[in-house]
């Protein structure tokens, strides 16, 4: 199997010049040159000193592997050909060893590959730091909130399919061993106007189409969307789907992203349902209505995309739908409050929808970075990564480009400040004679912009807050009059503009002359997106939502914390956040990628030589290159240089004992390199002119070839020699194995022979010897039988008596023994089913197997009744226990008792719980309720009857009014002392109640119910389990009740039939009361 090349050093194979410093000659043409051949030949990093450009392939190459990554660890920085992963590793052990910050800054214009390159960078740092549980959960969290933020912050454009649209700035915390610990996220000016309008080919954020096509129905629903992107006016048609880009995948991706981030799952649904809210914004419409003191005004079209959305968001309709019809202006106490015309609303809706995102965006950020911040206090040791918008040249170019470019400058300033900071240090650490470079400094176009006093930002900002009529006119105007004599501004109205007279330059454009190039911008929209004004009405309806996420966006719609403070514009702020990274940059030790697109066709194998020109000036790589050669074009530590080159001198090959400095002194002198063309530094050797390196390198390359004609020379003769000296060694070899093999060939002959010869006469004297055992061993058996008939008969003769004697015993004991058997084996295959009221049995076979027949039979039955219960659940035991109760209690007794016995016991025959009629009296019961249910109470007077409730709890029994639910009576069990009741098929029972007790100050109580029987067998039970006292049940057709003083007695007779089967009761005198029953 063929072993993977592993290139030694960034010279050997090299394709073009892996450094650009070693470019000779040095010009425009042969720099883009060299970046076309590398490409050609897919190695797309190239270096400028320490500087990586990168070069957008716009496919996928096989030089990502993990592989790769374990090829480039813990190796020298120019050891191998330039990659990512390179400078990667320099940064990472730069960090972990020297303990230095570092800072990693992606620059380049939109398309070039910056977002990737950030990927591929953390994704390098995430393979080659420590492992374990918590540090793999830390490296997962980080690398998981790309998903996420590219979902929120990325969009397609006419240059790039996953632009960023956001600045983003990562610090990764680690502590000392070099495990990441946490990080910390910064982002700078999301592009919010996208969410409400989008040019012409691109498309808006990610997250609104990943939504609509990879959400479920249920989620849909739940959101109040449809799957359609036709039906939102915020998203573009013409680019809804992008060419190898899955949304449907792409939101599940960021769905389990967001929860291995940390988000819980109501924070998700949020979130999700302030992006709903945003997309159906777009689709409120307003239209003119005039009032009648003749001030416009507007109304909403249709109202139910508002009602959805107050839905959502749990906003009062009314309230939101006035937010977008009035504007309330307060000063000094006082407010006022002016009708919005329809130009007016839409603007108030669009500076909603965009305020909305935009802050949402900023919470989905610091939530992350609650989730991914380092856990400890220890130091740590921080690595920055930058990925921020490139520089922008579009047909239109408005405020967002302005800002955008304003940040590249100032990155660009930078980058010239500590590339030159960082060439003069080695000098002056390596004690070289420092030369000064000249070089572009774009301090002034720096100061044209952000200058406090007449800079562009602050006249704008000068210009918003101006009493009066303030239009993107009048600031034109104010920066013709201010900035018209400064060499990088033009307009048409300027002094010192060459195009007077040039109509392609419109009176509402002004030009700025960048590092980068000319870029004409559109005033139109700078004053209304610097204000970036959300009307104080919108943000106190959004503050009243029920909605926590929402409310927390907008603190400034308390009214409890109303400030009428200006909050400040959106430049400062831009202007305020880059001053802080800078000022965060200059402290870490800088580390740079510069990525160049090489078409605009976003197409593999295409190179755009205009495009990569354009792109190699504005991004001053030929300066840099100019930089880090303006003193030597090449350097390495003595000890690599000395390796590499040993071979060119006699006096170091092969090896050299002195300190490696003196190797290269005595290398160099040996091959007549002039003085002039290197120096010698305190650790390094440098060449000034790269053509003395290649010729270094032209000379090792033909002392490689000597060197390689040599070793084959004296391998040939070495493998001659080996072969012989193996030759003659196998002959001697194989003759003495020859040898042996005949000597054994002889000596296993003559064995096997002597062995038949003593196999034959061995067999022979054990067959002899065979013979002989046999004939003794038969004589023995003989003599034995012989013997054994003989006792047999003498024995027999002896005890003949006995055995006639107890024969028909033991036939008797047998017979029996067979029947009993048979018996039970018949008995088994004719057993009877199961149920308990099967009564069918096998009949007995013989008579004396009567008793025992019967016993079989009582022991089955008990058996399979066991069995039966066995099944019964806890509730079915409590049924058939009451069941069992009532049994011996009325069983023969009450002529009642059989019609009861198939019904079954169901207690609470009313629903106190369930029935609103009865809530009062639900709420004064707290016990369990045993009975609840309708009875006849017999009055004590005339006989007469009254609907009640009858209600039996753990401790009371309780009567209630049907109709108001009132409760009339209420009895302590431990009152009750007896029920009594007739023999007849009749409902009527009395409950006698204990003398001198409370309840029984009016005497006992009679009912009349059609569940007798259950309710005198439940509080026969109920007072059992609370007193412990069996209740007295009686039953008579005459027994005695208590009438407060008197005893009347109670006498049943038979009563006609037309009295149907209800018992009718007349009070005959003060001491009689008969009850008819039928």
């Amino acid at each position: 199997m063929a072993k993977t090349e592993v290139k030694t050093s960034l010279l050997d194979n090299m394709i073009g010049v892996g450094d650009m410093v070693l470019l000779e000659p040095l010009n425009e043409d042969t720099f883009i040159d060299n970046l076309r051949k590398r490409f050609d030949h897919n190695e797309v990093y190239t270096y400028i000193g320490s500087v990586l450009v990168s070069v957008n392939p716009y496919r996928s190459l096989p030089i990502y592997s993990p592989e790769k990554v374990e090829e480039y660890r813990n190796r020298n920085f120019y050891e191998l050909s330039p990659h990512i992963y390179a400078l990667s590793d320099e940064v990472y052990r730069s960090l972990r060893d020297q303990d230095k910050d570092q800072c990693i800054l992606i620059t380049g214009e939109s398309g070039a590959g910056k977002t990737e390159a950030s990927k591929l960078v953390m994704s390098y740092i995430a393979a080659v730091c420590g492992k374990g549980a918590e540090v793999n959960q830390v490296k997962e969290q980080l690398l998981q909130s790309n998903p996420v933020l590219e979902a929120f912050g990325n969009a397609k454009t006419v240059r790039n399919d996953n632009s960023s649209r956001f600045g983003k700035y990562m610090d990764i915390e680690f502590n000392f061993k070099g495990d990441p610990l946490g990080g910390v996220i910064s982002n700078y000016l999301l592009e919010k106007s996208r969410v409400v309008k989008q040019p012409r080919g691109e498309r808006n954020f990610h997250v609104f189409y990943q939504l609509l096509a990879g959400a479920s129905e249920e989620l849909l629903n739940k959101l109040k969307l449809k799957r359609d992107v036709s039906r939102y006016n915020y998203l573009s048609l013409d680019s809804a789907t992008v060419n190898g880009m899955d949304d449907a995948a792409n939101f599940r991706t960021v769905r389990n992203a967001m929860q291995i981030v940390g988000f819980l799952d109501h924070e998700a649904q949020s979130v999700l349902e302030v992006v709903a809210t945003v997309l159906k914004l777009g689709n409120i419409e307003f239209k003119p209505d005039s009032r009648v003191n003749g001030l416009d005004e507007s109304k909403i079209k249709d109202k139910n995309e508002l009602k959805e959305i107050c839905e959502l968001t749990g906003i009062d309709q009314s309230v939101l739908e006035r937010a977008f019809s009035f504007r309330t202006v307060e000063a000094k106490q006082e407010k006022v409050s002016t009708t919005l015309n329809v130009a007016q609303a839409y603007y108030a809706r669009d500076a909603l929808a965009k305020n909305l995102y935009s802050r949402l965006f900023s919470w989905l950020v610091n939530r992350i970075n609650e989730s991914i911040k380092a856990q400890t206090k220890v130091r740590k040791k921080v690595m920055g990564v930058l990925d921020i918008y490139g520089f922008e040249i579009f047909e239109d170019n408005s405020f967002e480009q302005f800002i955008i470019n304003y940040c590249n400058e100032k990155l660009q300033q930078i980058f010239i400040e500590l590339t030159l900071k960082e060439e003069q240090e080695e000098y002056i650490q390596e004690d070289i004679e420092w030369t000064h470079i000249n070089y572009f400094n774009n301090t002034i176009i720096c100061d044209l912009i952000e200058n406090n006093t007449n800079g562009i930002l602050a006249m704008l900002d000068e210009e918003c807050l101006r009493p009066g009529i303030v239009t993107d006119e009048t600031f034109l105007e104010k920066l013709n009059q201010v900035c018209a004599t400064h060499q990088h501004f033009e307009s048409r109205m300027s002094k010192c503009s060459r195009f007077l007279n040039d109509t392609s330059l419109p009176h509402s454009c002004f030009r700025i002359q960048h590092y980068a190039g000319k870029v004409l911008y559109q005033v139109e929209g700078f004053v209304d997106k610097n204000n970036d004004l959300l009307y104080r009405d919108l943000s106190q309806a959004m503050w009243k939502t029920s909605q926590p996420l929402i409310k927390s966006l907008f603190p400034e719609g308390n009214p409890a914390k109303i400030n009428l403070k200006r909050p400040p514009t959106a430049g400062s702020q831009f202007k305020a956040s880059v001053a802080t990274l800078m000022k965060n940059l200059q402290t870490k030790n800088p580390n740079y990628i510069r990525c160049i697109k090489p078409n605009d066709k976003k197409a593999a194998y295409i190179f755009s030589e205009t495009l990569v020109r354009h792109q190699v000036r504005y991004l001053g790589l030929l300066e840099n290159v100019r930089v880090r050669r303006a003193g030597y074009a090449f350097r390495q530590a003595y000890g690599p240089c000395l390796e590499r080159y040993k071979m060119l001198c006699k006096q170091t090959w092969p090896h050299w004992k002195g300190p490696a400095r003196s190797g290269v002194e005595a290398l160099l002198n040996e091959l007549e390199i002039p003085v002039e063309e290197y120096s010698f530094g305190k650790s390094k050797i440098f060449i000034r002119n790269p053509r003395t390196l290649f010729k270094l390198e032209d000379l090792r390359k033909q002392r490689l070839e000597d060197l390689a004609t040599l070793i084959q020379k004296i391998y040939r003769g070495w493998k001659c020699r080996t072969h012989f000296l193996l030759m003659r060694k196998s002959q001697i070899v194989i003759a003495a194995w020859y040898r042996r093999y005949a000597q054994q060939k002889w000596y296993q002959k003559t064995k096997s022979s002597a062995l038949v010869i003593q196999s034959y006469i061995r067999g022979w004297k054990a067959r002899k010897l065979l013979r002989e055992l046999k004939h003794q061993k038969r004589c023995e058996e003989a003599v034995t039988t012989i013997a054994a008939y003989w006792h047999g008969t003498q024995v027999r003769r002896e005890y003949r008596k006995f055995f006639r004697a107890y024969a028909g015993k033991k036939i008797y004991e047998f017979t029996l023994q067979r029947i009993v058997q048979n018996y039970f084996l018949d008995m088994k295959n004719k057993m009877p089913s199961l149920s308990p009221i099967d009564k069918n049995w096998p009949s007995r076979p013989y008579l004396f197997l009567d008793s025992t027949h019967k016993e079989l039979k009582r022991i089955f039955h008990l058996w399979r009744c066991k069995k039966y219960r066995d099944q019964f659940t806890d509730q079915q035991k409590l049924i058939y226990e009451e069941k069992l109760e009532a049994s011996e209690l009325f069983k023969d007794k009450k002529a009642l008792y059989p019609s009861s016995v198939g019904q079954p016991f169901q207690g609470p025959y009313l629903a106190i719980n369930e029935n609103p009629k009865y809530k009062k009296l639900k709420d004064a019961i707290e016990e369990k309720i045993i009975i609840a249910e309708i009875v006849n109470k017999i009055n004590r007077a005339n006989g007469k009857s009254t609907s009640r409730i009858f209600l039996l709890t753990n401790n009371n029994l309780l009567l209630a009014d049907q109709k108001s639910g009132q409760i009339k009576s209420e009895v302590p069990l431990v009152d009750v002392t007896k029920v009594s009741m007739s023999s007849q098929n009749d409902g009527f029972f009395a409950i006698h109640l204990k003398e001198g007790s409370e309840a029984a100050s009016k005497g006992d109580f009679l009912f009349s119910s059609d569940h007798l029987i259950e309710m005198a067998t439940k509080l026969y039970r109920t007072t059992l389990s609370q007193t412990k006292q069996k209740l007295n049940i009686e039953i008579s057709d005459e027994f005695l009740v208590q009438f407060r003083k008197d005893k009347v007695c109670v006498k049943f007779i038979q009563g006609s039939q037309n009295n149907g089967s209800v018992p009718m009761c007349k009070r005959k005198n003060n001491r009689l009361l008969e009850v008819a029953v039928p």
